[in-house]
């Protein structure tokens, strides 16, 4: 029987496929036309044509983010490698796992200047965990099963791999095999570790916990309720882990804050301890919660953190955070601990900033109004994407959220125009599920070509406008800091004509009500892409820093 000849390009779709990959995201180049040729001819793949790779990128990486599972962007050599970057970048920064492919230039023109030729292995090193040159087809086995392996480990991050031309078309060992894919082992705390920190928690009075975006890679929620209930302490999260414990709890307070003085934040003044559960820096800085420094640290992450001198760690404890939880609190119950926390007021005063807003009718409506009706109209089970800006900050701070991965924020890179394209990553990781991305008009037009690719995929996505001509959030960090703001004001296209031209449904707010309806009427529809407007009025910025400013609350 005669062996069936293959090229790297199709030995590398056989170690994708080998690796569970189901959508490739990207473009197609000169340089890569073997590669997408070899997806297309797979059975297991399917390949998700883009308007631009930085859209490719953020679906990849928003795929990864909810699916756990590395997601795959590509593109050719020069310009298109470069578009991924920004990505790229962004799910190292995040911790989500990616894997980026991009052409290079032949072997036999890479010793010189060369057309579109640049060192792109040194450009993706500072922003990925790996980043290699396939030289040869016989490296392509090992090189993916690292690449992805890397990508999942126990800090998720993006990975990199360049396929010269020549070596692309290169014919490949017939024998050539993926590489088995071995299990992930999982670490067990020290017996030490774990006394250290019931001794750490017994010594405290107001101990509270601080939960990552960990908490949802290890899919350790329920064991972080379990704690805060066996205690009876606080849980407040990070931007990027809203929903680790649902804000109907009793012991959830929310997000950190943005600021120094927004009301999660005072738990944090008056707690001696901090639990700290999947916490990484990069998702926020701990200065706002330790400015001291003072305050005793446990952190139990599967890797140690970073150096810093508002994050002094006494206790480090570096293992699976599932059963180190589970360790813990079983050495915790075998002792009588348990704290009277009084936190009900700041539960109440986020309560009371979305009441008052709710009764709203304003045109353009507020934040907080806008904030409540999504949350009216959406299950707790839909995903919810929330673009950098303005929008951020007010549906970070009040958008009750139930369960982990369905308030997706990006506090890592934070970088603008990730959600349009991020919800066709999340409505391929979530078929099922409504998805609806909110942005504010700055960002909605950086990456609105996107509309196209959801429509051509016959994707349901909902898409929602924050509208008020202006980078918002700069303009209130302007006139914060300079009491006035320049060039940060802009025009805007008619967004419902802008929506059919696509071929999507546009929708513009005109009437307070109107958000509502026109919301549950997309959301009702199960197919297409609906895109609603909404002029938000960004007043009530300042009006939140001026009361935030003079909030004190004694615990």
């Amino acid at each position: 029987m005669a062996t069936i000849s293959k090229n790297t390009a199709q030995l590398l779709v056989e170690c994708l496929e080998n690796e569970g990959v189901k959508f490739v995201f990207g473009i197609p180049g000169e340089e890569n036309i073997h590669l997408v040729d070899a997806i297309n001819q797979s059975t297991k793949i399917k390949f998700i044509l883009t308007r631009h790779e930085q859209g490719a990128s953020f679906m990849a990486s928003v795929y990864g983010r909810l699916t756990g599972n590395p997601g795959v962007c590509v593109a050719t050599l020069g310009p298109g490698a470069i578009n991924l970057l920004l990505g790229v970048a962004d799910a190292e920064t995040n911790s989500t796992p990616l894997v980026a492919i991009s052409a290079q230039g032949g072997l036999d023109r890479l010793h010189k200047e060369s057309h579109q030729v640049i060192d792109l292995v040194s450009m993706f090193k500072p922003v990925t965990q790996y980043a290699r040159m396939v030289l040869t087809a016989h490296a392509v086995p090992e090189m993916v099963r690292k690449a992805f392996s890397i990508s999942k480990r126990d800090k998720p991050g993006a990975t990199y791999l360049s396929i010269p031309q020549d070596v692309e078309m290169a014919p490949a060992d017939p024998e050539s095999r993926p590489l088995p894919i071995a299990p992930i082992s999982v670490t067990q705390p020290t017996a030490s570790d774990i006394d250290r920190a019931v001794k750490l928690i017994a010594a405290a009075k107001h101990p509270i916990i601080l939960a990552g975006d960990g908490v949802t890679w290890k899919h350790a929620e329920q064991y972080v309720q379990q704690l805060s209930e066996l205690l009876n302490i606080p849980v407040a999260t990070t931007f990027m882990s809203k929903g680790v414990i649902s804000d109907r709890h009793k012991n959830a307070l929310g997000v950190v804050g943005f600021m120094r003085k927004d009301y999660e934040n005072f738990a944090f003044e008056e707690s001696d301890l901090i639990i700290a559960i999947g916490f990484s820096i990069q998702q926020f800085d701990p200065k706002k919660i330790n400015p001291r420094g003072d305050k005793k640290i446990i952190h139990i992450n599967m890797f140690r953190q970073d150096t810093d001198s508002h994050y002094d760690v006494t206790l480090n404890i570096i293992a699976n955070i599932r059963p180190s939880l589970a360790a813990l609190i079983k050495a915790l119950q075998e002792q009588d601990i348990h704290f009277d926390h009084r936190k009900p007021m700041i539960r109440a005063m986020i309560q009371k900033e979305l009441t008052t807003g709710a009764a709203s009718d304003a045109i353009p409506m507020l934040p907080q109004k806008v904030v409540s009706d999504t949350r009216e109209v959406l299950a707790d089970d839909d995903i919810v994407l929330v673009d950098t800006g303005a929008v951020k900050m007010w549906m970070a701070r009040l958008y009750q959220t139930y369960l982990p991965n369905t308030c997706l924020i990006d506090n890592g890179l934070s970088t603008m125009a990730w959600t349009l394209p991020g919800a066709l990553g999340a409505k391929l990781a979530y078929p099922d599920r409504t998805v609806v991305a909110v942005m504010g008009d700055g960002s909605f037009m950086m990456n609105s070509q996107e509309i196209e690719t959801a429509i051509r995929e016959k994707l349901h996505l909902v898409f929602v406008i924050w509208e008020d001509a202006s980078y918002g959030l700069i303009k209130w960090k302007m006139d914060m800091e300079l009491q006035h703001h320049d060039e940060v004001d802009f025009g805007n296209p008619d967004f419902v004509k802008y929506a059919e031209s696509f071929g999507a449904v546009g929708y513009r707010v005109a009437h307070a009500a109107d958000f509502k309806t026109m919301l549950r009427q997309a959301v009702a529809a199960k197919t297409g892409v609906h895109i609603i407007t909404v002029p938000v009025d960004y007043r009530e910025n300042l009006k939140l820093i001026e009361k935030l400013g003079n909030t004190t609350i004694r615990l």
